[in-house]
């Protein structure tokens, strides 16, 4: 046999020998691709579903305001010439805030007055003039006509007198106006003037609250409005507060509704007053409880949201399943959002989801601090309770 035969019958054999040795090393990758990546999560990583009782009733919306309040503004056209108390600063009942200019009104009280002593003047003669007229008058010396003559000028000079009286009252009350004071105890939350600002008559000045009679100034949807009474229950949460869930009642309903927005005003007093902010204008939501349930919520970082539709990722045994949710009304005073179908009570959930997870994936459980942080920048490398982000960056193959 010549010898390219040889060598080619040769390569044949070794070709075919390496291609049996190959074939179980290629069946057991493709066994194992499935398998891919092993997620790593720690107990901080799951929620467990448990049932929870759910508020029902019209959701309020609004902002903390004060119940006592007052807008503090220029009786007089003057320049301001001294502000005393700033933003924030507490004030008594009668404790000067500002000064504004009272030399006109000054010049203006020192003419009323000597008007008025004048007057005064004027009649105290035309008084003895009628005395000695009468006098006279009836000794037969004086004739009738000059004592009524004398009685009017008497009559006159007492309306001049009322008159510069009343002028001098009231340059005294322009005097005092210059003076701008606090009506009653609480605190400055806005000053909207400046030393040397020309105060035209009704400019606003400054404005001061009670921050002890803080209330919820909210609004409601109208097609909830036959829903509503005075005394019922609310809960709600403030902007700045997010961990305290505040308390209280409905204590007035509008009777009006706005034709705008199609709401109607209402006001709800906090349970506990000495716990509510002392800070006006927060913003607040919750619900005007008129019923309960007892359902499934879940707070938003456990959802993958897809358009219309929403899922979550279920811890079963040592895989990872994904489930698909039926999602109802979000709770305003918890955050969290009802759940009508897919899921059970006792359900482990995985918290901040990615989209890389695949359904069926191996799940193993470790401890708190067992797992450092991969992947996410600026996290500390001994938390737990970011694992589950992380997904395929945070696992090991097995």
């Amino acid at each position: 046999m010549p010898v390219p035969l040889l060598l080619l019958l040769f390569s044949a054999v070794l070709l075919s020998a390496c291609n049996k040795a190959g074939a179980p090393a290629a069946a057991a990758a493709a066994a194992s691709a499935p398998e891919a990546v092993r997620l790593l999560v720690a107990p901080e990583d799951l929620h467990t579903v448990r049932a929870a009782r759910i508020a029902q009733g019209p959701v309020v919306s609004g902002a903390v305001m004060p119940g006592k309040r007052a807008d503090l503004r220029a009786e007089v056209a003057a320049v301001v010439m001294q502000v005393l108390k700033d933003n924030g600063e507490t004030v008594r009942t009668g404790d000067l805030l500002m000064k504004l200019d009272d030399t006109a009104i000054r010049d203006s009280l020192a003419s009323a007055e000597e008007a008025l002593r004048a007057a005064s003047q004027a009649q105290d003669q035309a008084e003895r003039t009628v005395q000695r007229l009468s006098t006279l008058r009836e000794q037969g010396m004086a004739s009738a006509q000059a004592l009524e003559d004398a009685q009017v000028r008497r009559n006159q000079a007492q309306s001049d007198v009322v008159a510069a009286r009343s002028r001098v009252a009231a340059a005294r009350q322009q005097l005092t106006r210059t003076l701008v004071r606090a009506p009653f105890d609480g605190v400055v939350s806005e000053r909207k003037a400046s030393a040397g600002d020309t105060a035209q008559i009704g400019k606003e000045l400054l404005k001061v609250i009670d921050p002890r009679s803080m209330r919820f100034e909210g609004l409601v949807s109208a097609d909830r409005l036959q829903e509503l009474k005075l005394g019922q229950p609310a809960s709600f949460r403030v902007n700045g507060f997010t961990d305290t869930v505040f308390t209280g009642r409905v204590q007035r309903i509008d009777s009006a509704v706005n034709a705008t927005t199609r709401q109607v005003a209402v006001v709800l007093s906090f349970d506990e007053p000495a716990s509510a902010p002392r800070v006006a204008g927060l913003f607040a939501e919750g619900h005007v409880e008129t019923g309960s349930a007892t359902g499934l919520s879940l707070p938003e970082n456990v959802f993958v949201r897809t358009g219309d539709t929403a899922h979550v990722w279920r811890v079963q045994g040592q895989r990872l399943s994904r489930v698909a949710v039926t999602l109802g009304e979000r709770d305003a005073r918890t955050g969290e959002v009802s759940v009508s179908a897919g899921l059970a009570i006792g359900d482990r959930l995985l918290r901040h989801p990615t989209r890389q997870l695949v359904d069926g994936q191996a799940v193993e459980l470790t401890g708190p601090a067992a797992v450092p942080l991969v992947g996410q920048a600026g996290a500390p490398a001994a938390s737990g309770a970011a694992a589950a982000p992380a997904a395929a960056s945070a696992a090991t193959p097995r």
